[in-house]
């Protein structure tokens, strides 16, 4: 695996001329481009990180993306935004390991549980700024409070979000779980199953790759 990290952003193009055919662009803080990172690492997938700041030179994304937000995906002439577009299509250019189910009605489920917490949470806290220290609101602190509580059971009889095996959900989850300190959440005793969850994403090889020097200042392995 090779994700070679580029911290400068001043001349973009350049960059992009002499590296792999596909690239990431990042934000290095940004939570659902941490998603994008982690599926790349688990894949194995050959793809240069590039580390941008939406707010130094939105051109320099805008450019690829009307958006003008991260994650963006360049692969040869493609460019792709919205992160369930991007990790679907590296699932399916990219097939092993597969992180989507193969049967229809469990695609569907993987789907809207990555929309619930692309919606719920994970948007909402890219909406607080790409820079730590993260300040949310009382109400968005609690409701993924008690959402993680809610789903804690879950990990007392599997070890994945949706059973035995590892797939987009989980990509999603760790980086949110991951951020939890810097979000001033603490789980009560009654989540220890979803905290031994995110302790078992933590130690996957592909995670502690996909961090940013940034990211990975926001605790301690």
């Amino acid at each position: 695996m090779a994700i070679s990290e580029e911290s400068s952003v001043n001349d973009l193009n350049s960059l992009l001329n002499r590296r792999p055919a596909m690239t990431l662009l990042s934000g290095p803080v940004c939570l659902l481009s941490h998603c994008c990172r982690i599926v790349l690492l688990e894949k194995d997938v050959e793809c240069s990180v590039d580390y941008v700041s939406v707010t130094d030179d939105p051109s320099l994304i805008g450019e690829h993306n009307p958006y003008g937000e991260t994650p963006t995906l360049l692969d040869r002439d493609l460019a792709l935004y919205d992160t369930s577009v991007i990790l679907e299509y590296l699932d399916e250019r990219f097939p092993h390991p597969p992180l989507m189910p193969v049967d229809p009605i469990s695609r569907a489920k993987t789907r809207l549980m990555v929309s619930r917490l692309t919606r719920d949470w994970l948007k909402p806290i890219g909406a607080l700024g790409e820079f730590a220290p993260f300040n949310p609101g009382g109400a968005l602190k609690k409701d993924i409070h008690d959402g993680l509580v809610a789903f804690s059971p879950l990990f007392r009889e599997q070890p994945f979000f949706l059973g035995l095996e590892y797939t987009l959900v989980d990509a999603y989850m760790a980086p949110l779980l991951w951020r939890l300190p810097a979000l001033g959440i603490e789980l009560p005793a009654q989540a220890a199953p979803i905290l031994d969850y995110g302790t078992r994403l933590f130690q996957r090889p592909a995670f502690q790759d996909s961090l940013s020097p940034q990211e990975a200042e926001l605790r301690v392995l």
